[in-house]
């Protein structure tokens, strides 16, 4: 155990040694504890930090989830709870640790295999790509308003998303993988008055065939909510207020993706002036039993509601999580209680 003075004290030593977890006040001089949480991530993005404050807010809780701390403890709380959320953070601190070595080997070992075999493995990939849909509902009227787009491909080894975009990005093939996504995603809607959500990479909004008149989801663009996310640094697009409005024209609506998981915090609102925000699930996991996330969700749905934006829970699981976001003042859902990705849109089950 290493023990600091203050805020800069704590960040000279972190970025001395390697850690499994941190555990930090809020208010501390020099630095607060804000400030440690954020320069930590910035050292080593998957240590776990603990925050505990004798003065909780909803705006510190905010930033607190914005730059991924592990848990918001509000004092006073007892020994037991203090060494069980240690005890966690250090276990996943150090499966984090040894998860990212393995993925430093992984690149290592793929970038000495970046060859014919591999480019092969990918085209076959994008040959096989299929989208799977996910319906978005309203508890409210009992209706689907729309399906998430999501890609996969029958390629053994590349699946999902997980694996197929670190492929491409190896590769240089972001942009071939995404304008084939974006090329197969409206195909069931063509004929369908549900909305579409696809999503798009910071990458995608500089691809001018994004812009094609004539491209299918162009065709049906009154229909169809471009996702980005939040997680997405939009600071390298160049003028990209102006590609926004561009796509706005042609009739797309946008939503911030992951809110309350990315980097941009509240800022991307003013950036991208949304029609939808969506929730990330992180903060949706148990929001029943955690009163934290409780203020967080109903803080998010009240600005959404001001603004005229339509606020959207990702990954709402159990009958508990829907029953609690009902009464924080939330209609709009998706996840599995309602419907599973499937290869044709599925009705919601209610």
């Amino acid at each position: 155990i290493v023990t600091a003075n203050d805020g800069a004290d704590a960040i000279a030593k972190f970025s001395r040694s390697r850690f499994d977890a941190v555990l930090t006040d809020i208010g501390m001089p020099n630095v607060d504890g804000l400030g440690v949480l954020q320069r930590v991530h910035e050292l080593q993005p998957l240590v776990p930090v603990v925050m505990a404050t004798g003065a909780p807010s909803v705006d510190s809780a905010i930033h607190a989830i914005e730059h991924g701390a592990f848990r918001y403890l509000t004092k006073p709380f007892d020994k037991e709870t203090l060494e069980s959320t240690l005890e966690r953070a250090i276990q996943l601190g150090r499966l984090a640790r040894l998860k990212q070595d393995a993925l430093h080997l992984q690149a290592e070992t793929n970038g000495r295999q970046i060859g014919p075999g591999t480019r092969e493995t990918f085209e076959r990939a994008l040959d096989q790509l299929y989208m799977v849909y996910q319906p978005i509902v309203s508890w409210r009227d009992r209706k689907v308003i729309g399906y998430e787009a999501l890609v996969r491909s029958h390629e053994p080894s590349l699946r999902h998303p997980g694996v197929i975009f670190p492929a491409a990005e190896r590769l240089g093939e972001l942009t071939t993988l995404s304008r084939t996504i974006r090329e197969i995603s409206p195909t069931p809607f063509l004929e369908r008055g549900e909305r579409l959500f696809v999503n798009l990479a910071a990458h995608d909004i500089l691809d001018d065939e994004l812009f094609h008149p004539d491209s299918g989801l162009a065709s049906i663009a009154d229909r169809v909510t471009f996702e980005i996310t939040e997680r997405a640094s939009l600071d390298s697009i160049p003028n990209v207020c102006r590609r926004i409005a561009d796509l706005r024209k042609m009739g797309f609506q946008i939503a911030i993706d992951d809110l309350g998981a990315g980097y941009a915090g509240l800022t991307s609102f003013a950036r991208l002036e949304p029609e939808v925000a969506k929730l990330d699930m992180s903060l949706i996991r148990d929001v029943h039993r955690i009163p934290t996330k409780q203020r967080l969700v109903k803080s998010f749905q009240e600005v959404c509601s001001d603004l005229g934006i339509v606020l959207v829970c990702e990954g709402v699981e159990t009958a508990e999580e829907r029953d609690c976001l009902l009464h924080l003042g939330c209609d709009v859902f998706q996840g599995y209680l309602f419907g599973r990705p499937e290869p044709s849109p599925e009705p919601a089950v209610f």
